[in-house]
């Protein structure tokens, strides 16, 4: 087994020789260049791992464990947000600094390290994924789960004398304080765990242009045409799991308290419910570190490559690096931008991505804040059901490409199509409401507007502690509904009493010891049901998704299929530099500050405004969803613009595969305008 593909090799060659001779022993051992393996670790037993299938599963493994962490910050990213006191717009900030350091290195390193042995700076740029999970994740160990959320456990109560006693007093420092004012939370450092956390996706950034821009070159150049299109479908595929898996971890995670070992007091349904969200980063960090170590001991060229290369010239027994200069990138640059196709096709994505990444990373907070379910529900219909539609369209759509082999036209003309169905689809979401979340906040709003009460009860400074009301209305904490006092029910439930801010209306307690006409509020949010419209949400997102994964491979064929093929990966990186800074950097930042701008109730430290707690629902809705769709729409209209210049290219040549001519003319370009797994997520 060890030597079956020289074999292979030499019974290839032999139909060639009989007409020009090869150097003698040309192909007899393995050199350097074919050899699997690195440092002490080599041997006959692993070369019969050096096969293009084996490369593409594990590039595949690889790229699946990298979008899993992606996946999983964007699923724990409300839970950060609170226990780091977080605006929604920072958090777009931090989710795109993988962004800024790809842009700045995708170009460089897809032009100046394509020639060195790409395998291992790939494995290089997985170790940086491992120091991002580590680095995230310290931050649980350096903070804790916070005072906050330990005050929210039976231990908490346990551990300071009475939990009774202790219960109360956490209730009463809730209530309205007409006689002084409530201080305010210090919170010094308070930009230490956002610093962290944008350092880490910084440092990942560098590993995923490593990954992709590299990864994606070296498959293409060591891949048959015949074998092409279903290795990409089967990489594409694998890769796709990856956030199902992610977002799944993030559902299981969430579903624990912050800190396991503790009893909270509420429920994960609790807007003030805080999971366990580091225990995913331990996990994710050593499935990385696995694929990097694996990834290090495949060979700089594939033997099966390197047999096919030496059929067309023999004299070249090894790769020659490339004469590299700044004269021959600044042509490259003016030969790629003159190529009206690509150009095209690359800001049609661009605009694509800048209305569609919203959803990407802020879905599972659209879910919490519009249907009202719980972080764990939320991360797992986007992370499992949701992305299963997306690996069936990829599946597809491969199977489609390689049976039928459409033409550039075609493609472009269904890339048009998903794009105006997603801008109905989204146009969609819109209807899709929750009255009962709408009016709950309505009625937030005009408590809000009309409230005279509540600043004299000095609740500036308050913690977010909703409470229900009669009508059901729910308040921001006792402080605005004025009550001054607390207990419990026969039920155990808590209650606050003699609450000024609630009206005239009052309801007899029945035969507890709090029995009196007063108006009073139960603790915690009042109920909404919006599960009906949840599953109707859920529904045209696959449907969109399904689809949009179907356009996927298409858009790849049309992007690089039109660039020669010395410019291959340098058009890659150059592509994922315009993406980055059009689309993957602004477009978080802008929702991000879309979302906070309908945000009605923040927590407050003494120095920030924190995260948000409560949103004008409707009025995010509309804007966020008519904002995509109108930049999908766009990226539609250019996908028309690509369908007519596209008329004379080829995608598919099947006449060529019996020539032995330029195999990288034929060769399906394996690369995508964003050198990033996020594109393979939704």
């Amino acid at each position: 087994m060890g030597e079956q593909p020289i074999v292979k090799a030499k019974e290839a060659e032999e139909p060639f020789l009989q007409h020009k001779e090869a150097p003698e022993n040309q192909t007899d051992e393995p050199d350097e260049d074919t050899t699997c393996g690195f440092w002490i670790f080599k041997g006959k037993s692993l070369q019969s791992f050096a096969t293009e299938r084996m490369y593409v599963t594990l590039y595949g493994i690889a790229g699946c464990t990298i979008a899993m962490t992606f996946a999983y910050f964007n699923g724990t990213i409300t839970t950060l947000e609170k226990r780091y006191k977080i605006p929604t717009q920072m958090s777009g900030i931090i989710s795109v600094g993988n962004d800024m350091s790809t842009m700045f290195a995708s170009a460089l390193l897809g032009y100046y390290a394509g020639s060195g042995h790409r395998c291992r700076w790939m494995g290089v740029g997985l170790l940086t994924f491992v120091i991002f999970c580590l680095l995230t994740s310290s931050l649980h160990f350096l903070y804790g789960a916070g005072d906050e959320a330990l005050k929210l456990t039976r231990e908490f109560g346990a551990a300071n004398g009475s939990e009774h006693i202790m219960h109360l007093e956490n209730n009463r420092a809730k209530l309205c304080q007409q006689n002084a004012s409530s201080s305010c939370v210090q919170e010094s450092d308070a930009w230490i765990p956002q610093a962290v956390l944008l350092t880490a996706q910084v440092i990942s950034g560098v590993g995923q242009a490593l990954f992709y821009v590299l990864g994606i070159s070296y498959m293409d150049d060591n891949l048959t045409k015949a074998k092409s299109a279903v290795m990409l479908s089967l990489s594409t595929f694998l890769r796709m799991l990856g956030p199902a898996i992610g977002f799944s971890l993030a559902a299981f995670c969430l579903r624990l308290y912050i800190e396991p070992s503790l009893e909270p007091l509420i429920t994960p349904k609790d807007p003030r419910w805080l999971g366990a969200w580091w225990l995913g980063w331990l996990i994710l960090a050593a499935a990385v570190l696995a694929s990097a170590v694996f990834m290090f001991f495949f060979p700089k060229e594939l033997p099966s490559a390197k047999a096919r290369r030496m059929l067309e010239k023999p004299e070249t027994k090894h790769l020659q690096p490339k004469d590299l200069s700044v004269g021959d990138m600044m042509i490259a640059i003016r030969r790629i931008l003159s190529n009206k196709v690509f150009i095209l096709n690359t800001f049609s994505s661009i605009v694509y991505f800048f209305g569609y990444m919203v959803y990407w990373i802020f879905t599972p907070k659209y879910i919490e804040v519009q249907y009202r379910q719980s972080a764990a529900v939320a991360t797992m219909a986007t992370g499992t059901i949701a992305l299963g539609f997306s690996a069936a369209g990829v599946l597809l759509s491969g199977y489609v490409l390689s049976r039928y082999k459409p033409s550039a036209r075609l493609l472009a003309a269904w890339n048009a199509t998903v794009d105006f169905l997603t801008v109905a689809g989204m146009v969609g979401y819109v209807f899709i409401a929750c009255e009962g979340s709408d009016n709950v906040t309505n009625m937030t709003i005009s408590r809000q507007a009309n409230d005279t009460c509540s600043p004299s009860c000095h609740c500036d400074y308050v913690a977010y502690a909703p409470i229900c009301g009669p009508q059901n209305v729910t308040y921001i904490s006792p402080c605005h509904a004025g009550c001054m006092d607390t207990g419990k029910d026969d039920l155990g439930q808590t209650i606050f009493t003699n609450c000024q801010c609630m009206g005239n209306s009052s309801i007899f307690l029945g035969n507890s010891s709090l029995s009196s006409e007063l108006p009073f509020g139960v603790d915690g949010p009042c109920p909404v049901d919006c599960f009906g419209q949840f599953i109707t949400f859920l529904v045209v997102m696959c449907i969109l998704k399904l689809f949009g994964a179907s356009s996927k491979n298409t858009g790849i064929l049309i992007s690089l299929r039109s660039v020669l093929p010395e410019d291959k990966s340098f058009a890659l990186g150059l592509g994922s530099m315009v993406a980055s800074i059009f689309a993957f950097i602004p477009s978080p930042i802008f929702f991000g500050w879309l979302i906070d701008n309908y945000c009605l109730v923040w927590g407050k430290t003494c120095s920030s405004k924190g995260n948000c707690w409560l949103y004008d629902t409707k009025s995010m809705r509309y804007a966020m969803n008519l904002t995509a769709a109108f930049c999908v729409f766009l990226g539609g209209l250019l996908n028309i613009a690509v369908w007519y210049y596209a008329k004379d290219l080829k995608i598919f040549d099947a006449e060529d595969e019996k020539k032995p001519k330029n195999h990288n003319l034929d060769d399906i370009k394996l690369s995508s305008l964003r050198a990033s797994s996020k594109d393979l997520q939704f």
